[in-house]
């Protein structure tokens, strides 16, 4: 199937089959989707962690817009991202950077300086909001991959994100939680979307032509 027959089958599932689960090879290449999105400056200013052992996700269930379908889904997956830009950080990226494609570290050196100039004169909630909506490009990535393996998803914002930090200890890694992608296969009895038509916008009032 094309990837616009992949986006037309897939919507946001409301209530998950608990006793089936999301392959090992499937939800690597969610994730290799997710790792492959394009970002500013090559940074990659997001982590994704994947949630499936259940008592975990019990706890993460309070304060949940649809604790439902968070307990009953086979995997979470929770982009998180980090809480600020710092030298260190982006000296790290581009020294990896520099090791793959066997040059010697230093090479973008006049980048890199331009880039931590920016960031030095901006704030920690600039920088998050900036690696946030980063994030949010692995975040459609995903999705899309999990519609092309027939894989059901929902994706979240309802979610105490302080709460959830909290749990899986995102501050000691320098992360903030941004979205949550639910991951597995719906319950067709229970969610009651399923057999409804897609609704968007239609395309000439979407498209805006100048």
């Amino acid at each position: 199937m094309s990837l616009i027959e992949n986006l037309n089958w897939r919507h946001a599932v409301k209530a998950y089959n608990s006793t089936k689960k999301v392959s090992e090879e499937d939800l690597n290449k969610i994730l290799e989707a997710a790792r492959l999105a394009p970002t500013s400056s090559g940074l990659q200013p997001f982590r994704v962690i994947v949630v499936e052992n259940q008592e975990l996700k019990e706890k993460m269930v309070k304060d949940a817009f649809n604790s439902e379908v968070m307990r009953d889904c086979s995997h979470v997956l929770v982009f998180a991202a980090w809480d600020s830009y710092s030298n260190e950080k982006i000296d790290k990226v581009y020294d990896h950077h520099t090791d793959v494609r066997d040059l010697p570290q230093g090479r973008f050196s006049s980048y890199t300086d331009m880039l931590k100039e920016i960031y030095n004169a901006q704030t920690p909630e600039q920088h998050f909001a900036h690696t946030a909506r980063q994030s949010y490009i692995a975040f459609a990535l995903a999705i899309a991959q999990a519609a092309e393996l027939k894989i059901d998803s929902t994706p979240a914002e309802g979610f105490n994100n302080q709460f959830v930090d909290e749990i899986l200890e995102l501050k000691e890694q320098g992360l903030k939680s941004v979205s949550i992608l639910y991951l597995g296969y719906k319950d067709p009895e229970k969610d009651w979307v399923s057999n409804m038509k897609k609704v968007r916008i239609p395309m000439e009032e979407f498209i805006i032509k100048k």
